[in-house]
């Protein structure tokens, strides 16, 4: 609502409570004008239903300019309505004693001291409306939830508040249904808070694995998965823990923080993802209850590395008997983390295939450490270097403790001499991905290194000596 429509609001209020006020108090003027005509009767019934008006408006204008105070401006937290509406019945109240009091000249605390018997039977009658109201009362003093909080009032009543009125707390559930809960109910039981003190928390996704899988591996593995997970927060850190030690296995607790609850199913879901695929990758397997003996790979078994050669795209074309002699060159590299496996401008001429763990593809820039991309397992980086001999473009840490293999030129070299038509094929993957990469860090179009394949080819070919 805009301050000039607000301000309209107040003009009719305003001008009864005014008008009102005047007839009442310019009683001679009032008696001249009705007594004449219709006697001195109607001149004080006039004068008392002008003095009740003028109560009333100014009750009216009250009730306005309350709901100025409370919901003008852009508050963050709308106040609750049962807080208004207590408010504008105060002020009604008080107009109607007045007017009782002052225009009637009725005894207003005999009046209410009669009264008694019926409140209390009134009372009895309504008592669990009425102990909803004390508690709605409560419930917006002690302030334990605002609107919009999310709530767990009772296992699986989880819900945003969408409003605090007279008798019940309404919540909207991430299904899109509505929850009333009286607030009798929402005040005498637990209830768990999810956006207090601050709008983040911690969950947690449970994890079996065998207990023939090392800690320290199954640790590093599902570390990695949730570094690399949408939706995880990198602040406060994630992290692992072992929870229990069954007879089926060993309980791992992946630990990460959230935004707010209305994120907690769509984060909670590119976990899980990313747990299988990372477990799927270093080749363990979930543990399986103890009666199914029947299992497809030891579970602590790591991926052998040709496994790794032929997942990546830039070794397709090579043959089963190539890619045995690649993987049977490849050096294995145990990076802790914030350990770099290649630093920006080094020479080099190897490329690194990434086994377990998460790494930070970072470039230093006017003195600041950018990040770029995350590697996971199943990737690959420095295939430039290997590839060109150029120089590495950016860094690679280890983001939490890795596993990363390391295959360098005099390994490809035989390979690429008996089929040179293999280094075509590498020139064009390599600048589709180099492409790939501009398009996506630098926002340039992904055409703008359409005659890139030849420059890579003349380069790889030079760099081999073919």
């Amino acid at each position: 609502m805009s301050d000039r429509h607000r301000s309209r609001s107040l003009l009719a209020p305003a001008a009864l409570t005014v008008a009102a006020t005047f007839v009442a108090v310019r009683r001679p003027w009032l008696d001249t004008l009705v007594a004449p005509a219709f006697g001195g009767p109607a001149a004080d019934g006039a004068a008392a239903l002008a003095a009740a008006v003028a109560w009333l408006a100014a009750a009216w204008l009250g009730s306005r300019l309350l709901d100025l105070t409370l919901n003008g401006g852009r508050r963050a937290v709308p106040v609750p309505r049962l807080l208004s509406d207590l408010l504008r019945a105060f002020l009604y109240g008080l107009a109607v004693l007045a007017i009782l009091g002052w225009v009637l000249h009725q005894p207003v605390a005999g009046l209410v001291a009669t009264s008694g018997v019926v409140i209390a039977v009134l009372g009895f009658a309504l008592r669990n409306m009425i102990a909803d109201i004390f508690s709605g009362i409560a419930l917006n003093v002690e302030h334990p939830y605002r609107i919009g909080d999310w709530i767990e009032i009772g296992p699986g009543m989880i819900g945003r508040v969408d409003e605090i009125n007279w008798r019940a707390t309404r919540l909207i559930t991430t299904e899109g249904t509505a929850v009333v809960v009286p607030n009798g109910v929402a005040a005498g039981s637990r209830f768990v808070n999810y956006s207090r003190p601050g709008p983040g928390f911690r969950t947690a996704v449970p994890v079996l694995l065998d207990p023939e899988v090392p800690v320290a591996r199954a640790k590093r593995v599902l570390l990695s998965a949730l570094v690399c997970a949408d939706g995880v927060l990198a602040d406060p850190r994630p992290d692992v823990l072992v929870d229990a030690v069954t007879p089926n296995g060993v309980s791992y607790q992946a630990r990460f923080w959230v935004r707010d609850y209305a994120h907690l199913a769509a984060t909670r879901d590119a976990v899980g993802t990313a747990i299988l695929e990372h477990l799927g990758r270093a080749g363990i397997a979930p543990a399986r209850p103890k009666q199914e003996v029947q299992r497809p790979r030891a579970p602590s078994a790591e991926v052998p590395p040709g496994d790794l050669l032929r997942r990546a795209a830039l070794f397709a074309a090579f043959h089963d008997d190539e890619v045995a002699e690649l993987a049977a060159a490849l050096r294995r590299h145990d990076l802790p983390a914030g350990t770099a496996a290649v630093h920006q401008g080094d020479h080099g001429a190897s490329l690194f295939l990434v086994a377990e763990g998460a790494l930070d593809v970072r470039m230093a820039d006017d003195g600041r450490s950018l990040l770029l991309d995350r590697m996971r397992p199943g990737d690959v980086f420095g295939e430039m270097s290997l590839l060109t001999g150029q120089p590495r473009s950016a860094s690679v840490i280890a983001h939490t403790d890795a596993v990363v293999y390391e295959l360098d030129k005099a390994a490809l070299d035989p390979v690429l001499r008996r089929r040179p038509a293999l280094a075509a094929r590498l020139a064009d993957l390599m600048a589709r991905r180099q492409a790939s990469n501009d398009a996506q860090r630098q926002a340039v179009p992904a055409d703008a290194a359409a005659d890139a394949p030849n420059d890579l080819l003349a380069r790889l070919r030079a760099f081999f000596k073919l």
